[in-house]
């Protein structure tokens, strides 16, 4: 199985202004503590409830973040449905998976001018509090806001769920301002391995599998990549391979209508934006087999890392994925006329 990967939460941004001051004076109007310390009583009315009309505002978007900060200071995880219910949290989740699904592999952002600025965020793993402060320290998403969360939203932070359905909302809200990757952390064998099933579960109890089964579908609709304004690649991992030289022969005496490749004759060469909108990103687990699946390109995307050895080969210390070398991002980013890969 694949080995964890490793990264730390990382925030960077292309050519800006400032964003609209109407959305950020309006979420920052509220204190989320005073004096740095928790608030005793709920900044808002409990349990937070979906809009009737199914349209989010930035006022339920404050609520939700001024609930959540507070719950996370002052409620044990078990309390989280009286302040989220599954109802909602069914609501939520549903909505913006089809807005999710609906997306391409690798989504372009380019429908900014000079007055602009995208915000690229790393790995933030469960750590509500620093998301919540990096909102408000970049600017919180607007017309001239761009944000493109570069996967890892949930494991190892005691505030996954959170941070996840927050997000979610913000997508839901400005599903072309905020942009949300996959990461492989939002995967079944990574979340069921590093805290976030079990988080879903401590937080939700008997309703904790139906949750976490929605959260997994969800994951699968992320999309795998980003292109921002033409010349900035993003992605969790990395560069991937191509895919579509022929498959070698299918082995006899096997059922299952299996592509099979041969690493010998098939050697390794970087893939195009047309194969990886081609890839089929809706799996709980990426394959990482070459002997058993072509559909290698989400593994790469969410796995594989830079290396100072010259060009391509398998990521054989995490089992999935590929490791590149200098020659291969100077080579990838002539080929498609690109400055950064992020």
């Amino acid at each position: 199985m694949p080995n964890k990967k490793e990264s730390d939460t990382t925030v960077s941004s292309l050519p800006s202004d400032e964003s609209n001051p109407t959305i950020s004076s309006t979420i920052a109007s509220t204190e989320y503590s005073k004096g740095n310390k928790p608030l005793s009583s709920a900044p808002v009315q409990i349990p937070i409830s979906y809009p009737e009309d199914g349209m989010l505002t930035v006022e339920w978007i404050q609520d939700l973040t001024l609930t959540f900060d507070w719950s996370s200071r002052n409620l044990p995880p078990s309390e989280f449905p009286s302040v989220f219910p599954v109802d909602v949290f069914d609501t939520l989740v549903l909505t913006a998976s089809k807005i999710l699904h609906k997306e391409p592999n690798c989504v372009v952002i380019d429908d900014f001018d000079q007055d602009s600025r995208v915000v690229v965020v790393g790995d933030v793993h469960g750590q509500l509090h620093d998301v919540l402060f990096l909102l408000r320290d970049a600017g919180f998403p607007s017309k001239n806001c761009f944000f493109v969360f570069n996967g890892d939203y949930v494991d190892r932070g005691a505030w996954g769920l959170e941070t996840f359905l927050l997000l979610l909302a913000w997508k839901v809200f400005l599903p072309h301002r905020v942009y949300l990757l996959r990461g492989n952390h939002e995967s079944k064998y990574c979340t069921s391995v590093y805290g976030f099933e079990k988080e879903v579960m401590a937080k939700y109890g008997d309703k904790g599998k139906h949750a976490y089964r929605k959260c997994l579908g969800c994951f699968e609709g992320l999309p795998l990549a980003s292109l921002i304004g033409k010349h900035v690649f993003t992605a969790h991992g990395g560069l991937f391979r191509s895919v579509s030289h022929a498959p070698s022969k299918k082995p006899k005496g096997k059922k299952k209508n299996k592509v099979v490749f041969n690493p010998e004759t098939n050697p390794l060469s970087l893939g195009s934006f047309h194969e990886l909108a081609k890839a089929r990103r809706s799996v709980l687990d990426p394959p990482w087999n070459p002997q058993l699946s072509s559909n290698l390109i989400p593994g790469d995307l969410l796995w594989s890392d830079p290396s100072m050895k010259l060009g391509l080969s398998e990521n054989t210390e995490r089992g999935i994925g590929l490791l590149w070398g200098p020659d291969s991002t100077e080579e990838f980013l002539k080929k498609f006329s690109l400055k950064v890969i992020s």
